[in-house]
């Protein structure tokens, strides 16, 4: 590599449904530091934004708007139930509890071009085989049917059939891809991972919210394991997701606390030199009690994260 060159540059964007929130702070703070991005993987809610990002320019404008998307989202949108679905389902006559309709329409809304391979930034999505268990990267085809197939929860969503297969939750697999980005090339990766509920007083009382609570906490030992994998290989730059969090990812009246919690804690880590260091060691852990709420930095401001190493 010359030595005046920029090296390639992805940000690999997780899921985490709700908390899929955090990421549109995260993308303002690094715009503002002018982080560009040369290609995305993104899984679940993390596709989601990635498709966003993706057909509009990286501007500290474009995160804003990607954050008012999250403000406006309410839960009956992405899961929109229906008795009669949720019955079938529990009975055994199909094989999915919500209807993707929802879904659909949410992502379709912002879509600004059909197919992955006309977008103007390169958008990778992962999803997961449901018969072979494969984790599968789709680079090509429609971005509507790529982006709601690695959004498809297992039991909750159908499958999506793209090519022949069908397809559920890439979260199931690899929830935050950095691999993926590595195999595609990218010399300086920066990952946006949304954590989990660490700070939980009580288990989720519903089963939706169990299911995904459930996800969020295997999924999260994975990327313990795929930063220790690849900290050597790679220039890894891990943001920090917030923490202690006590928002479960089925909860999306809390849009704007977790967008300025990941804005406030991006700022600090990036001010802070965190991009130049080698990624912190994290590890799964809890918290016997929830910390006071602090009143959140608003953009342009600053706030001191508690954070878990």
């Amino acid at each position: 590599m010359g030595r005046n060159k920029r090296p390639k540059v992805a940000f690999v964007l997780s899921g985490g449904a709700s908390l899929g929130a955090i990421q549109a702070g995260m993308l303002r703070a690094l715009f503002e530091r002018d982080v560009r991005a040369d290609l995305l993987v993104g899984t679940s809610a993390g596709a989601l934004n990635g498709a966003f990002l993706a057909s509009r320019p990286q501007t500290v404008e474009t995160a804003d708007a990607l954050g008012e998307v999250w403000r406006g989202l309410r839960r009956g949108q992405a899961f929109p139930l229906n008795p009669l679905t949720g019955l079938l389902g529990f009975l055994g006559a199909r094989d999915h509890l919500v209807p993707d309709s929802g879904l659909r329409r949410l992502v379709s809304r912002y879509l600004e071009y059909d197919r992955l391979e006309e977008l103007p930034l390169p958008l990778h999505v992962v999803a997961v085989d449901v018969i072979t268990g494969e984790e599968l990267r789709v680079s090509s085809g429609s971005v509507l049917d790529a982006v709601v197939a690695s959004a498809a929860i297992p039991a909750v969503f159908a499958p999506v059939e793209l090519d022949g297969r069908f397809l559920m939750d890439g979260g199931v697999a690899n929830n935050t891809p950095i691999s993926h980005a590595v195999e595609l090339g990218a010399e300086r990766i920066y990952v946006l991972p949304t954590g989990h509920a660490c700070a939980l007083e009580a288990a989720p009382g519903s089963a939706l919210g169990m299911a995904l609570h459930g996800i969020g906490l295997l999924t999260h030992r994975r990327l313990v394991e795929d930063i220790e994998r690849h900290r050597d290989e790679v220039n890894l730059v891990v943001l920090p997701p917030p923490c202690p969090l006590d928002v479960q990812p089925i909860d999306f009246s809390q849009a704007d606390e977790l967008i300025e919690r990941g804005y406030a804690d991006a700022c600090e880590f990036l001010d802070g030199g965190g991009a130049e260091r080698p990624p912190i060691r994290m590890h799964e852990h809890s918290h016997r009690t929830v910390a006071p709420k602090k009143s959140a930095a608003r953009p342009g401001g600053a706030r001191s994260a508690a954070r878990c190493a």
